[in-house]
């Protein structure tokens, strides 16, 4: 049975990066985020031109008016989560399907993992970590990105410690590609020829809307 892997980390921690190196190990890897995005620009994009009308420009989400018209009203992001939810769930399990038999060890990329409760759903989570400092000095490079949004990001994360010490594995992006690469392929060696177990479809992943 296929060993399902949870790929999580805070924003700026490398966790992308890291799932990237998974896939160059031949591994094959779910992205929520990707799922999210797609479905934006498909069939998520009527049902939330209902939900949410003007926020739809040319048959694709704009992520930005959907932004605003969901912050600072929890009910209407859990509206949205209601109607993106399922569909992520269902390219999840048709990734798994896909896979089914042909791999032993894939890897779904859930950001929020942890705050969804998805790690009893998977086998294990491979946490990507780095020092504060270089978080902040990486998210705070990207273009549009603020002090002040920065930190509502975090306020809406679990914190680094916590994720760390509920991983099965860490991996510390801080010290360069190579150690990182070096730190997954000791993942994927460590995994090789376990079985997963009988479980549930790995966690939820939040609406993008930034």
């Amino acid at each position: 049975m296929t060993f399902i892997l949870g790929l999580t980390g805070s924003i700026g921690m490398g966790k992308s990066a890291t799932a990237g190196m998974f896939r160059d190990l031949g591994i094959p890897v779910h992205d929520a985020d990707a799922a999210v995005h797609a479905l934006y620009q498909g069939r998520a994009a009527p049902l939330i031109d209902a939900a949410f009308p003007g926020t739809v420009v040319a048959g694709a989400v704009d992520r930005a008016k959907l932004g605003a018209a969901v912050l600072d009203d929890a009910d209407r992001l859990k509206q949205l989560e209601a109607i993106i939810h399922p569909l992520v769930r269902e390219e999840e399990e048709a990734f798994l399907r896909r896979i089914a038999g042909a791999a032993s060890l894939v890897v779904l990329d859930i950001p929020l993992l942890f705050e969804t409760g998805g790690e009893s759903r998977c086998d294990a989570v491979v946490v990507v970590t780095a020092p504060a400092l270089i978080q902040a000095q990486r998210v705070l490079s990207r273009a549009g990105m603020t002090e002040d949004k920065f930190k509502g990001i975090l306020d809406k994360q679990m914190p680094d410690a916590e994720k760390r010490r509920r991983a099965h594995f860490l991996v510390d992006s801080s010290r360069g590609f190579p150690s990182a690469e070096a730190q997954v392929r000791s993942i994927v060696v460590c995994l090789a020829g376990r079985p997963g177990r009988n479980r549930r479809r790995c966690g939820e992943v939040k609406p993008d809307v930034a």
